[in-house]
């Protein structure tokens, strides 16, 4: 029975209402807290949904995520990367989903703090000019079909992942790599951390490839990073909806045919900065052209495309309870003792300041050492209490560079 259900767990996303239905009644599913017979299952919203407006009538919708501020501001952000491609933009802030049962601290929430990156490049372009400083980088990759198959996650380097077609391109495995540096660098486990590709049911419509980093905790696989290849769909639908173009443009080498209509607006400043003194006659002779001059023009030098956008999205408070159960120990046999054995790059104090001595004359010896670690960015803690030095140096814990200074001496 468990072998069979085991088959069958990963289908269940996949199936509609009735189906599930029948399948709790083959096998009899409960509450597995009060034993209790399941209602009907049912759809639900995953947007959170609220009242605006003066009266309160109006229905609106808080964020599910942080990706759309990127997307409609595309345009802007375009310009100051000077209209090239590739570029990215970051973003954090919190976003709200409709959880039906929130619970298991941290992993189940209503409200929770995301960060986001959006890589815009060409979308027949995606090789990454960095991917060879990861290639190599060996991580554990459950891939859709391992899945489907019931077969246990697998060890592959980046460059074999890409190269095999499992993950569809180097920008997507460069991000993936990146990923998995950052989270063991900040204190998961790097045991019980693996890549788990979506299944044909969880993948977005949109969605050329996407990959969940999950991390292993005592409530299961928790899924705390996703990186996506979303394609060019957002920026085609916020084009649909305002009819303004968020395109980037590109020069070309060949001249290729189109179908459109062209019109031609010549940017004064750029012309200026450019051609200077001859600036005014340039602008004339572009003003001067013909609907088949223009179209012409543009044939020969400009194409216009929709960026694809590769974009991981960092779950912050899942992977802060990751690295907290990561990192927490209890001394074997004495449950007392426990401690966080957490990496310094966030440890909550970087580095501590215990005078072996409190008399008054070294008062300004420790505020202006304080003050220099301050100005150098250096996160610490003074602490000048009468406790002795073992005591005071277990308080700050493992994390912290020590100052020892025997101020008597």
């Amino acid at each position: 029975m468990k072998t069979k259900v085991k088959s069958i767990e990963h289908l269940v996303e996949n199936m509609n209402a009735e189906e599930m239905k029948d399948l709790m009644n083959e096998y009899n599913i409960k509450s597995p807290i009060t034993g209790n017979d399941l209602s009907d299952p049912m759809e639900f919203n995953l947007m959170f949904s609220t009242s605006i407006g003066p009266t309160g009538t109006l229905k609106g919708f808080l964020r599910p995520e942080t990706a759309q501020g990127i997307f409609v501001n595309f345009k802007r952000l375009l310009e100051f990367n000077q209209g090239k491609l590739p570029f990215a933009a970051a973003q954090i802030g919190n976003a709200f989903r409709n959880e039906i049962s929130p619970r298991s601290g941290l992993i189940r929430v209503r409200e929770f703090t995301m960060a986001e990156i959006e890589h815009f490049c060409e979308k027949d372009l995606k090789d990454h000019p960095k991917f060879d400083t990861v290639k190599d980088l060996q991580v554990t990759l459950y891939s859709a079909c391992n899945q489907m198959e019931g077969k246990l996650p697998e060890e592959k380097t980046i460059g074999q992942a890409v190269g095999q077609g499992l993950i569809a391109n180097q920008t997507l495995g460069y991000f993936m790599a990146r990923i998995y540096l950052f989270m063991v660098k900040v204190g998961v486990n790097p045991m019980k951390l693996r890549f788990r590709q979506h299944l044909s049911n969880e993948m977005a419509h949109y969605a050329r490839d996407c990959w969940d980093a999950e991390c292993k905790t005592s409530y299961g696989w928790v899924e705390c990073v996703g990186c996506a290849d979303r394609s060019c769909y957002d920026l085609m639908a916020h084009t649909k909806a305002t009819n303004i173009k968020l395109v980037a443009e590109k020069k070309l080498a060949q001249p290729i045919s189109f179908c459109d209509i062209v019109d031609l607006v010549p940017k004064k400043g750029i012309i200026g900065k450019e051609f200077r003194k001859e600036a005014k006659q340039v602008i004339e002779a572009l003003t001067n052209l013909n609907s088949d001059d223009v179209t012409a023009v543009e044939t020969a030098i400009i194409e216009e495309i929709t960026p694809s956008v590769i974009e991981p999205s960092f779950g912050i408070g899942r992977i802060m309870y990751a690295i907290l159960e990561h990192n927490f120990h209890i001394r074997e046999g004495d449950e007392q003792r426990s401690w966080l054995s957490l990496p310094p790059v966030v440890a909550p104090y970087k580095c501590s300041v215990l005078p072996l001595s409190n008399n008054p004359d070294f008062e300004s010896f420790v505020k202006q050492l304080s003050e220099s670690l301050t100005r150098f960015e250096v996160s610490h803690k003074v602490d000048a209490s009468s406790g002795s030095i073992g005591r005071r140096y277990a308080r700050t814990g493992p994390n912290s560079h020590t100052f020892w200074y025997n101020c008597g001496l």
